[in-house]
């Protein structure tokens, strides 16, 4: 987190130079780039910090035959669910309706039902959401080009 209050005391004075509008653009245009960044790492199943995420629980299919292999989140990193929104005065990214609950449960690695009438299971932490060291680079290097033009 300190690294994100750096990047902003940095750029602090050089967005004020923008207006309302161009501060709303250039929020929703590094909140989209973050969001295809979360995508990418969702889909490689990666913490922010680079190590992979705790593999899922295995679960006895009741006699099926043959390899049962999904990736977990799979839905979730789709733009219909996770959101990338931006104002003048930030850059927002978050998952939206019913996944939220799911994302948060993950994320947090709290207790959840899977089903209704089944036990509660503490989830392992699983990061879903977050910003890793070439995110900051790339969001730096794309508000520079943005504010240079």
């Amino acid at each position: 987190m300190a690294d994100l209050e750096a990047l902003e005391t940095w750029l602090s004075p050089l967005l004020q130079k923008l207006d309302g509008r161009g501060r709303a653009q250039l929020a929703r245009k590094a909140a989209q780039q973050l969001r295809r960044s979360q995508q990418q790492r969702i889909r490689a199943q990666v913490n922010p910090d680079g190590s992979p995420f705790e593999a899922r629980k295995p679960r006895d299919l009741r006699g099926k035959k043959g390899r049962i292999k999904r990736r977990m989140f799979e839905k979730l990193k789709m733009a219909r669910y996770l959101k990338a929104s931006g104002t003048p005065q930030q850059a927002v990214i978050g998952f939206s309706g019913r996944v939220s609950r799911i994302a948060r449960v993950h994320q947090y690695g709290l207790k959840d039902r899977p089903e209704r009438a089944a036990r509660e299971i503490t989830y392992p932490q699983r990061k879903v959401l977050g910003i890793s060291a070439t995110d900051l680079d790339n969001l730096k290097k794309t508000l520079l080009n943005s504010i240079s033009l």
